[in-house]
């Protein structure tokens, strides 16, 4: 079933065009992932979808009573005080009617007449038959998914959060929300692997249309199954996956090359026809031909690479064998220790190895590079740069970028010798030409001042490079520029990024920052991702029970509040019992599923064969013991069932006597 077409659809601003002739349709249950470079339109069509501009050009159709969800740019989040609210915003009006429900609860106590007794029951119904019961396990779900203790988010103040948290919380209040279509732009921003492979699994079962632009690839293979491709000032529509849209992409281009070429060949002899005989013999057939050729549509070749990043990245010197060296370092913010007794884990490896240094947010890669660089001092210990080593640092924040300045000034800056000639030739590599070269850096956007620090860096011929989430804020092809200066560096590296597929590219030893502790992996990120799969398996079985469980614990607590009143009646009392049984039978399944995700969490466990055995056989023991908590969980709702049934009927006797 269709929910939205877009047809012939076109968006101007003014005299600019910025994108013509777009015609796709999105069908319920499609996975469109969006891709392009920045500032193509991919936000301008999103707008163009919900309705929030028209377009310039053909027309865009919905179904009458699809509902479009689209995260909100400025996060006012309707005036929410805490976390919580913010992120359960769209369920207000039932939230309202659960307060009211535990008042009429409690006023039931003194006033069980049989008005207000009939009121409580058809408010109560109203709330089981619009999913109130499942509104606190949605959103502590998706909270917790996104990185969020939802107990704590009940009572913490939203200006608490930083900007990044900030972008969490509003995904998490979009995911959480009821709709048909959910428009995602750039969702795995600020989230670290962990947080996005709970994103990927969240969409994969959601029941609802996504349509979604990322640069991250990785995402995008896992997560599509269209793929809509901004360039050249239109978009094509590709059936598949990312890779299945990387194979025909070329393949389109390619066919695209080959007509152009025939044409053009075609044309080129019927010029020289008409030129040869306009004034002879043929002059007729000369002409005719002429008209034909003025009324040929003509095909254009492929569009250059102009725009994309040119990014080429060399060490001045070699440098020595032993980039870094640790002692004993521990790492703290604010007196919280990120890192202890980080030693005896040294830089000694061939020139052009990369490390992939991956963790949770909050778990101090950031803070730990920034030691390493030398911004901070570490906590104690010492740490040790090559004498040899230059050190540049790309920051996610982009501190390197001076700010005030013309982009043109800052290259100069950094090369007084060279002529304009050259500068704007370096600026030009970044795709920044003409009058632009003379813009401030305090107008860039986030793309923009990402290039710029990129092409500050390409400048520093340093032989260590610290690189802080480098594929924030470029898109696809730039990132694809990036990857490729990174391969064919001739220095050490530094890598931190949630972008899998620019880690399983470049990455050759892996460190996992984990509970203060740095776990040394001597293999490619591909290779630990394939070690530590019962690692990642363990994620997944606890994103799968946590709803459940939220929702069990959701409705012991909703039951508490809603019980009218105690009667001592035998049955009452049995199947109280019976949930109290089940309850502590769930609590102890629970218990063992989190011990053994525990277990498999510790990335120690994966670096030695050994190791790796023995997470299959703990794999296979958490899946036996997810099942038998599946079975608890069963056996607690039938028994939380016939206490309803039993309260049910002992009010309705209540009521009849009175």
């Amino acid at each position: 079933m269709s929910l939205i077409a877009v047809s012939n659809a076109g968006a101007e601003f003014g005299a600019t065009t910025l994108f013509s002739d777009i015609t796709f349709t999105i069908a319920r249950g499609d996975r469109w992932g969006i891709v392009g470079r920045n500032g193509i339109g991919k936000t301008t069509l999103f707008k163009l979808i919900t309705g929030e501009q028209q377009p310039t050009s053909g027309a865009i159709a919905r179904s009458g009573a699809v509902r479009v969800s689209l995260l909100e740019q400025h996060r006012t989040f309707d005036g929410a005080a805490t976390v919580w609210s913010a992120a359960a915003g769209p369920f207000a009006e039932l939230l309202a009617l659960e307060q009211s429900l535990a008042r009429q609860a409690e006023a039931l106590g003194s006033d069980a007449s049989e008005q207000a007794m009939a009121r409580y029951s058809r408010d109560l119904e109203r709330f089981e038959r619009e999913g109130g019961y499942e509104i606190a396990p949605k959103v502590d779900a998706v909270l917790h998914g996104l990185g969020f203790d939802p107990e704590k988010a009940r009572t913490q103040p939203i200006a608490q959060l930083s900007g990044g948290e900030r972008g969490r919380l509003g995904l998490a209040r979009q995911l959480a929300a009821p709709a048909d279509v959910l428009l995602l732009d750039e969702p795995t921003n600020h989230l670290d692997l962990e947080t996005t492979a709970w994103l990927e699994q969240y969409l994969r079962e959601l029941d609802a249309t996504v349509v979604v632009v990322s640069h991250d690839r990785a995402f995008l293979e896992a997560v599509a199954d269209h793929v809509l491709h901004f360039e050249n000032g239109t978009a094509f529509a590709y059936a598949g996956g990312y890779a299945s849209f990387v194979t025909q992409r070329a393949e389109r281009r390619l066919a695209e090359q080959r007509a152009f070429d025939k044409q053009r060949k075609v044309i080129a002899a019927e010029e020289d026809y008409i030129r040869r005989n306009i004034a002879g013999q043929n002059s007729k057939q000369a002409k005719g031909r002429r008209k034909r050729l003025e009324r040929l549509p003509r095909l254009s070749g492929l569009a250059g690479d102009g725009g994309v990043m040119s990014l080429a990245l060399r060490a001045a010197e070699r440098g020595g064998d032993q980039v870094v060296v640790t002692e004993h370092v521990d790492v703290a913010v604010e007196g919280r220790t990120l890192l202890r007794d980080f030693s005896d884990i040294t830089f000694t490896i061939a020139r052009g190895d990369v490390i992939g240094l991956i963790g949770p947010n909050g778990a101090g890669k950031t803070t730990l590079l920034r030691t390493i660089v030398g911004e901070r001092q570490p906590q104690g210990g010492e740490v040790k740069v090559g004498g040899s080593i230059s050190v540049a640092y790309y920051d996610q924040q982009l501190g390197n970028v001076p700010m005030g300045k013309t982009l043109y000034d800052v290259i100069a800056d950094l090369r007084p010798t060279w002529g304009r000639g050259p500068v704007q030739g370096h600026l030009g590599r970044f795709g920044f030409s003409g009058d632009s070269v003379l813009r401030t850096t305090n107008v860039l956007s986030g793309g923009e001042r990402a290039r710029l620090a990129l092409a500050i860096m390409m400048l520093t011929g340093a032989n260590l490079l610290v690189l802080d989430e480098p594929t924030n804020h470029l898109d696809v092809e730039s990132i694809e520029a990036l990857e490729e200066a990174v391969e064919g560096y001739d220095g050490t590296v530094i890598l931190v990024s949630h972008d899998r597929a620019l880690l399983r590219a470049l990455v050759t030893r892996v460190w996992v920052l984990h509970h203060e502790h740095i776990t040394d992996f001597p293999g490619t990120f591909e290779e630990w991702e394939t070690v530590s799969a019962e690692r990642a398996h363990a994620a997944s079985v606890t994103a799968a029970e946590e709803a459940e469980l939220r929702r069990v614990h959701e409705r012991q607590k909703t039951a508490r509040k809603t019980e009218v009143r105690e009667k001592d009646d035998r049955a009452v009392r049995a199947a109280k019992r019976a949930v109290e049984e089940a309850e502590q039978e769930v609590s102890a399944r629970e218990e063992r599923v989190s011990a053994l995700t525990r277990a498999l969490e510790d990335p120690e466990l994966y670096t030695t064969p050994e190791g790796t055995k023995k997470a299959k056989s703990l794999g296979a023991e958490l899946d036996a013991a997810k099942r038998a908590l599946d079975k608890a969980i069963a056996a607690w709702e039938r028994a939380e069932a016939g206490v309803r049934g039993q309260d049910s009927g002992v009010r309705g006797q209540g009521s009849g006597v009175g």
